[in-house]
């Protein structure tokens, strides 16, 4: 076997959500593109020509938004990536569980997904950025996100310090509208994730998955700002809270030789 054709996965990968982002994406391409459109609301369309990430298990890096080079142009991610990290080096920008580009309307746009199969993946959490001068940049970007989102609707309380990973999907959301790109965040809730079931609360309905959003992230995100189309400086962005059960089926048949 030549290195060409080896992958290499790690043991988070047939975990949860994103065992199961790779599964949906493995799927050929009017499939995938089937399953996208069946989380967006009906002005947003994917077809199998759009590009997304990951792209199953031979393709499954997840995409960041400031140096995946599907989804943005040079300079819109160069902007994204200033506006993120004082220092770019060999940090990070925030990885999402799928993204698509889309029609939105008319305009091409971006679907970012956060996905989790269970509540733990919900646990709260803070900004992990070793080097000083990103964290502080961060925490800046964050503000600034904060304080445009309150402007919209009052209530939001974006944070390093509490929630930081819905923090930074609504913050980088915002980011992006406002550089004129449509946007759809949504929040996937994996339904009925039964490998996962163990020391674990899972999703068994889908309003079990919304009250886990709307009530767990409520002190950094006001129950208004979910399900709805905001107008950032004529851009829409529409958040939503969204669920899908991907079941995991392995088969055997026998039966005698003929």
């Amino acid at each position: 076997m030549t290195s060409e054709n080896t992958l290499t996965f790690q043991e988070k990968d047939f975990r949860g959500s994103r065992f199961r982002c790779l599964l949906s994406t493995s799927q050929p391409d009017p499939a995938v593109a089937e399953f996208i459109n069946s989380l967006t609301p009906n002005e947003v369309t994917v077809t199998e020509n759009h590009q997304w990430a990951p792209k199953g298990f031979q393709s499954p890096d997840e995409a960041q938004l400031a140096k995946t080079e599907e989804f943005l142009s040079d300079t819109n991610r160069e902007k994204l990536k200033s506006w993120w990290l004082a220092k770019p080096g060999s940090a990070n920008t925030p990885n999402w569980d799928l993204v698509s580009n889309c029609v939105y309307g008319e305009k091409p746009g971006l679907i970012l997904v956060e996905a989790k199969a269970h509540v733990k993946e919900f646990a709260d959490n803070r900004c992990g950025a070793k080097n000083r001068e990103n964290f502080n940049r961060i925490k800046e970007a964050i503000s600034e996100a904060n304080d445009a989102w309150n402007a919209i609707t009052p209530g939001f309380s974006l944070s390093t310090d509490s929630k930081y990973q819905l923090s930074n999907r609504f913050a980088f959301a915002w980011k992006v509208a406002s550089l004129g790109i449509p946007v759809v965040l949504i929040y996937l809730g994996f339904l009925k994730a039964e490998d996962m079931s163990k020391g674990n609360t899972l999703f068994n309905s889908h309003s079990d998955w919304d009250s886990c959003v709307t009530t767990g992230g409520e002190s950094c995100v006001p129950n208004e700002a979910w399900n709805r189309t905001f107008d950032i400086n004529g851009t829409p962005l529409t958040t939503m809270i969204q669920s899908a059960q991907v079941d995991i089926h392995a088969q055997c048949t026998t039966g005698e030789p003929e």
